[in-house]
């Protein structure tokens, strides 16, 4: 689970299975992305989240 870090400023710091879980999420957003201003168009238009440690 993702915890934030409150200081001078935010930092997320996340465990190998939230980077793991964005780029699986990545990977079926951009299956079908033919170059990089179509990936980064698919992407603008996803939000992906992950969970926080409360």
């Amino acid at each position: 689970m993702a915890r934030i870090i409150e200081g001078e400023r935010r930092i997320i710091k996340m465990s190998v299975d939230d980077i793991l879980n964005i780029v699986r999420e990545y990977q079926v957003i951009c299956r079908k992305s033919c170059c990089y201003e179509h990936t980064r168009e698919l992407l603008s238009r996803t939000n992906i989240y992950i969970p926080e440690d409360i």
